[in-house]
């Protein structure tokens, strides 16, 4: 099974759920994988009609909705106080209920401490990613070891591989190395091109959560870069600075 474990639903968190617009990021990813976990980030506009929508027009089983032949896992994208970025992914039920519970932490400023997130992930059994650890602005490396050592993976980000240079691949493994967890890829899209990027290839078809992290723990996968990386990144990113510009010019 081919999987990218970081994306996003929307091309900026400031705008509505667009399902067309979904839609067609899935028609996009089916070319390339076969699953997705949906990390839309926690404070994004109006987070809940994103699973409100796709239980309105996506058949769900086991812990996937299905979306134009793709398995879409739920989760979610938190801002932690500590600066970092935490993905969770879990059942709908427990995305939700998690989401909610965070309400009161969605301003800078506000932000929920680490610890406090991986106490409330583990009353919902989710599995728990340490986004884009050395992303200057995110800066999770930084974090203390034993805090570190409670989550089931980092990610090894598409977006910072194009940005920081393939030396980044190394950074991230070296600091799994050092907490013992292992890395996964996820391409941290917010548009259908950048599907590809970078993906994993799991030995196994999974339906739930529980078998994410079964393959995650027993390293029953591998991760892999395409040689397009940079192109891909590189047009995703200039198709959504296009978007935003017409957003601002007609926000209409």
């Amino acid at each position: 099974m081919k999987i990218d474990l970081h994306t996003h639903a929307k091309w900026s968190k400031n705008i509505e759920f667009s399902y067309d617009y979904y839609r067609g990021m899935m028609d996009g990813a089916s070319k390339y994988l076969d699953a997705v976990a949906l990390t839309e980030h926690f404070n994004t506009c109006n987070f809940q009609d994103i699973y409100n929508t796709l239980d309105q027009h996506c058949p769900y089983k086991g812990d996937y909705y299905m979306v134009e032949g793709v398995k879409v896992f739920p989760g979610i994208e938190v801002d932690v106080r500590e600066k970092g970025h935490i993905l969770l992914i879990g059942a709908r039920e427990s995305i939700i209920a998690l989401r909610s519970r965070l309400e009161n932490h969605t301003l800078e400023g506000e932000y929920v401490e680490l610890e406090h997130l991986l106490d409330l992930s583990e009353e919902y059994d989710c599995l728990r990613i340490g986004a884009h650890p050395f992303r200057e602005a995110n800066p999770l490396y930084q974090v203390k070891p034993e805090l570190l050592a409670r989550l089931d993976a980092f990610d090894l980000n598409g977006r910072d591989l194009h940005h920081y240079g393939q030396e980044m691949e190394e950074r991230v493994k070296g600091l799994a190395e050092l907490i013992a967890l292992p890395v996964i890829a996820g391409s941290d899209t917010h548009q259908p091109l950048q599907f590809g990027s970078v993906y994993n290839r799991f030995e196994q078809s999974c339906d739930t959560i529980e078998q994410l992290r079964d393959v995650i723990r027993r390293g029953a996968y591998d991760y892999q870069i395409s040689q397009h990386f940079h192109q891909k990144v590189q047009l995703a990113e200039v198709e959504q600075a296009r978007y935003k510009r017409n957003r601002i010019v007609n926000p209409y």
